[in-house]
Formats: C-alpha cells, structure tokens, sequence
C-alpha cells in the first residue's frame, strides 16, 4: 500500500505566500505540530501547525469549528497546552487533522478567511517541549559512531558482538530536555586522568554535541503487550532534531558497568517541530542488511520494513561561538550526515523496545543515538571529528576546536529532498554552553 497521498502533491500551493518560496522549511507538503504562545505573553501554551513563516493557531481553528469528524476531534485535542492528548488519539485521527488543515491553507479554500485569523508571524511566538515527555530512551543505530567511539574507548575491541543483534539503547532522563534555544551550565563531576591514581572533581572539559533526531511516541501499548513491526510505525507520531549533549571525560570514568549516568542527563534540547510520519513518506528508502552481515532475528523482520524502513532525512551542525558573534560572522559548518546510515529503523527500534511487554504512553521519545556517516566528516560529534582530542579542527574564522567551550551555540539543522516532491524541513535546534556554576 501506497504511502503517498494527496497531501503530499508536489503541486500543491498555499495562500500563504512564504509556504510557496524555494527552499523553506515549512511548504504545505509538511505541516509540522508544536507548542507555541506569543512572545513575552502570559497565554497558554497551545498547538501550532508550521506553514511558511507562520504558524496556524489550533486553538483558533478548533473554536472556529470548521472541520468535522476526526479532523475537528483532532484539532481540539491539539489546542490544548500539551500535544500528548492528539499523540495518543492515533494515526487516523492525526491524519484526517493533516488533510484538512492541508485544504484549508491550499490556494481557494473556503476556509481562507477563518485561517487568516489564526496565524501568528514565526518570529512573534516561542516555543515549549511540544509534549510532555514521560520516558525517554537512547539508542545507538548508527554503525559508523559505535565503531568510531569503541575504537577510542576499546581500541582492541572496538565493536561489541551484541550490536549487530540486539538494537541497543539506555534510558535517559526526560526532566532536562529543553525547547531549541536551551542553555546550560557545563556539568560538573568526577574525571580520572590517565596517569592520576585517584579521580578529581570539576567543570567537565571535554563538553560535545550529538546530532540525533527524536522520535516521538502516539498512541501506547498495555504493560505486558508487545508491539509487532508491522504495527511499529503506526504508533509513531513523527520526529524532530535532537542534540543529546554529552560530558566525555566524566563518561570515560562512570561508563562502565552500567552505561551513561551523569555524562549524559545535564542537558538535552530538542527542536521545537515534530514533523510527522506521515509527512515523512516521500524521503523513505529501502533499508538492508549485507548478506555477510546478521540478519535481524524474526520479531524484527518484516518486507515492509526491508522496503522503505529507512527515512532519507538530512542532518548538519554548525558552531557559532562568542567571537563570531562579537565579530557578526556565520557559523561554522562542522559535519553533515543523514539517517538513512542507520544500522536499525524506527519500527524496529520500537518493537525491540517492547518485546518484553514494556509500555509506551503518548509522548515518550526515542533518541536515534548519534547520527554518523560512513565517512570521517560525516561525524555527528567533535569526540570523533576530533578523534578524541588528538586533533585539532580549525573553524572558519580560524578558531580551533577539539571539545566545546563556554559560549559555544551548537546549532542543528534538518531537511529532506526527494525528486519529484517539494523539499521540507524540521527548523533548527539550537542551544548555548554556559560557563559552570
């Protein structure tokens, strides 16, 4: 079956100028949902829907009673603070709310007048996490970064033989993910130096990015229930762009035996749009396995997943320090990869992670782990760009990096490209390093 509708037609045209310009994120082939308020406003935070430079207040339409059926119960439960309620509605009602929004912003609507009402300029409003993230695992699909990191951490060893049979993951702490514009102070805690017969404890100094995306969870399953990976992708409600930052040297010390600890949960930011799954159908690809490799045990092997469980979706970071701002220079381009490197697919990192009858609630997200290409500058962190801190990289303006430094602006982008459909994006995800406290 088809994945491709109406909404996704390379055709189509909005009566909001902006969403027709070349290049932008937000034509009406995408129609991403987040939660958003007018600048310096004590209003509720509600659900928007991206369109060009705009963003359509779905508290606006869902008052408006415009729609009907699935469409209107979907948009009113995506007028509320939170998008957790429409998440858990489910894949029919999330779809009949993105084909009717789709017609009502197209060229000729009758609903034009009604719409015009409930747009707010993008650079008027600001944004809170979209949902409320209840639980939040990493994962670590990308081959090349498990091979690159391992080779730093186990040069003898650099690939455990559990990695290519089970997809491997951790669970993160979900009360520090921060809306895109997040800073942080840079985390504290014990390091050990090579040569040191005891550890010390300070400001971390080896503070790194990791370009991810984000995905995030609709409608759950029970306790006890599993979820099929023929079923996986139907309780995905889309994804975002997600930077997981990371304290090298306090990880080096604590990883072992339990994994990441305070390493990894000062800090994690997201961006503020979840593009949908079903916005995402022109940009899959098929995904595989080389016939030398393992192949996926049953529960995780399914031919729908072998033809279009990948998604093409195109990852940068770029560093803005404070001498480019001063100086008002761009940032620096540091890597670009895409997801569709991933060892394992969404839909089989969400029945892995249910196998043994754990549960999902509306909101939950998932974290792609580091997002690495196959090449050296396709890195998705200055730990391998850097190779661990034996090399130096010259930024544009001739600043030299091996770890981040206070001031340093992380920012990420993402977009999609496929011939014969309209390129969309996912915005940016942008945070600051703070000096430590």
């Amino acid at each position: 079956m088809s994945l491709i509708n109406e909404t996704h037609d390379v055709n189509l045209k909005s009566w909001v100028a902006s969403a027709n310009v070349a290049g932008t994120d937000f034509p009406i082939q995408n129609l991403p949902f987040a939660a958003f308020r007018r600048k310096n406003s004590a209003d509720a935070f509600r659900g928007g829907v991206a369109i060009g430079d705009q963003v359509v207040d779905l508290k606006v339409v869902a008052e408006a009673n415009i729609f009907s059926g699935d469409a209107q119960h979907a948009a009113e439960a995506g007028a509320e603070e939170k998008l957790n309620t429409l998440m858990g509605l489910g894949n029919a009602y999330w779809s009949a709310l993105r084909l009717a929004v789709s017609k009502a912003l197209r060229e000729g609507s009758e609903h034009q007048s009604v719409l015009e009402s409930a747009l707010v300029a993008q650079d008027d409003v600001e944004y809170s996490v979209p949902c409320h993230i209840g639980d939040y695992t990493d994962f670590y699909t990308s081959i090349y970064h498990a091979t690159a990191v391992g080779r730093l951490f186990r040069p003898d060893n650099p690939l455990l033989p559990n990695y290519k049979w089970v997809p491997i993951g951790y669970h993160g702490r979900s009360s520090s993910i921060g809306v895109s514009g997040q800073s942080f102070p840079r985390p504290k805690g014990q390091t050990k130096a090579p040569d040191a017969t005891a550890p010390s404890f300070g400001p971390c100094k080896r503070l790194d990015y990791e370009l991810e995306l984000g995905i995030y969870l609709g409608n759950g399953n029970a306790l006890g229930d599993t979820i099929s990976i023929e079923d996986a992708e139907g309780h995905v409600f889309g994804f975002c762009l997600f930077n997981d930052w990371s304290a090298r040297d306090l990880q080096a010390w604590e990883y072992q035996p339990l994994g990441p600890f305070l390493a990894k949960n000062f800090a994690s930011t997201v961006s503020p749009w979840i593009v949908t799954t079903e916005a995402l159908a022109p940009y899959r690809a098929q995904w595989h396995r080389d016939a030398e490799e393992p192949q996926p045990l049953e529960y995780l092997e399914s031919a729908h997943n072998r033809e279009a469980g990948a998604f093409d979706i195109q990852m940068s970071v770029l560093l803005e320090s404070e001498k480019m701002r001063a100086d008002n220079q761009p940032a620096a381009k540091l890597s670009e990869s895409s997801f569709r490197h991933s060892y394992w697919t969404v839909a089989q990192m969400v029945t892995h992670h249910t196998v043994n009858g754990c549960n999902f609630q509306p909101g939950d997200m998932l974290g792609s782990g580091t997002q690495s290409g196959p090449e050296h500058e396709e890195a998705g962190s200055l730990l391998e760009l850097s190779r661990g801190g034996k090399e130096t990289i010259t930024l544009a303006n001739g600043e030299e990096r091996k770890f981040l430094e206070d001031g340093d602006k992380v920012i990420m982008n993402g977009w999609c490209e496929a011939e014969g459909y309209n390129r969309i994006g996912f915005g940016s995800v942008e945070g600051t390093v703070l000096p430590a406290k």
